[in-house]
């Protein structure tokens, strides 16, 4: 039987935390819409500011909650933003090369990561945050991966570092473009494909052409399409692996609400203002999480990382973007 006082005392235990994890996340807006920069770094960094009320009295519940479940609810409205007519506009080429791609730079992260002697669950949550969508792919991953004492920091450590990297592409990755001779659409593809994050991506493909723009934006909805079957095949590879014994599903329900809302935004029956609002919500819930997550992660324990995981991000990001230049020079010689 549906017992509402349980429920009414587990939203009152959850709240304190909860608000917080929210207030920062408005503090970061509020930072990046009057001074620029990434929300989800600031949400981040404001967080590690916090991380006292992750240890004690009355945030500690609410915090954990915003760090996991409304973390999932997040991803799972990331699926109205894409469509499937957006990828089949893409033709059949460059949807094979960002699958390649993708399964590529995680491939990568899993294979390099045991050669630093680090886990193999760190290299895949690494290369598939490189290799899908920056953050949001991080967010995601981790979700499904077996949790430990570190699980936290490493992802903050992947969101940092991807975040990073990919304010850095957006400056760097025109000129490289353009030192390539490149054209609108091949630029696009380029940009596109290998830069993080989704808002990155816009700056770096419109700071080119309108066209260029209009294609690195249509390729990185096509990569963001692609966290379903990652995130997937992380959860079949290591969601048995969990310290606690508790089997998890073989599908999680995250995951089954994300490809549901691709189907459903890919009918056009739904309204722009909802599907605008559903994003919006979607944002809000990721800056939260990130929020929660800064909360539970102190800087000292970023500092026990050492060298090996900030080489390991970088080897992912250059050679995803040496691949997808490589295959674009090729087809250009044919």
């Amino acid at each position: 039987m549906f017992d509402i006082q349980a429920v009414r005392q587990k939203l009152g235990t959850a709240f304190p935390g909860v608000l917080a994890a929210v207030t920062v996340g408005i503090a970061a807006s509020f930072l990046s819409d009057h001074y620029g920069g990434p929300t989800m770094l600031y949400a981040l960094l404001l967080g590690m500011a916090f991380h006292f009320l992750s240890q004690e009295g009355r945030c500690v519940e609410g915090i954990g909650i915003a760090s996991r479940s409304v973390l999932r609810v997040g991803v799972a409205l990331l699926g109205m933003r894409i469509t499937l007519g957006q990828i089949a506009e893409l033709g059949g080429e460059t949807p094979a090369l960002m699958v390649g791609a993708v399964a590529f730079t995680t491939l990568v992260g899993l294979l390099a990561a045991r050669l630093m002697r680090l886990s193999g669950a760190f290299g895949v949550l690494t290369g598939g945050a490189v290799a899908v969508c920056g953050a949001s792919a991080a967010l995601a991953i981790a979700a499904v991966l077996p949790r430990h004492e570190h699980s936290e920091r490493d992802t903050i450590f992947t969101v940092i570092g991807v975040t990073t990297l990919s304010t850095l592409a957006m400056i760097v990755y025109p000129l490289v473009v353009g030192a390539f001779g490149l054209g609108e659409t091949e630029a696009g593809i380029f940009l596109g494909g290998t830069i993080h994050d989704v808002a990155q991506v816009v700056g770096a493909g419109y700071s080119v052409s309108v066209k260029t723009g209009d294609t690195a934006t249509f390729v990185k909805l096509l990569r963001v399409a692609l966290l379903l079957p990652v995130v997937m095949a992380v959860s079949l590879a290591f969601g048995g692996r969990g310290a606690q014994g508790e089997k998890p599903p073989l599908l999680p329900p995250f995951l089954v609400v994300f490809a549901v809302l691709v189907g459903v935004n890919s009918t056009g029956l739904v309204p722009h203002v909802a599907t605008a609002a559903i994003n919006d919500l979607s944002r809000w819930c990721l800056v939260t999480a990130i929020a929660g997550l800064g909360m539970k992660t102190s800087l000292k324990a970023m500092t026990e990382l050492g060298p090996k995981p900030v080489l390991l991000l970088l080897a992912e990001t250059v050679l995803m973007a040496a691949l997808v230049m490589g295959v674009l020079l090729a087809q250009r010689a044919l």
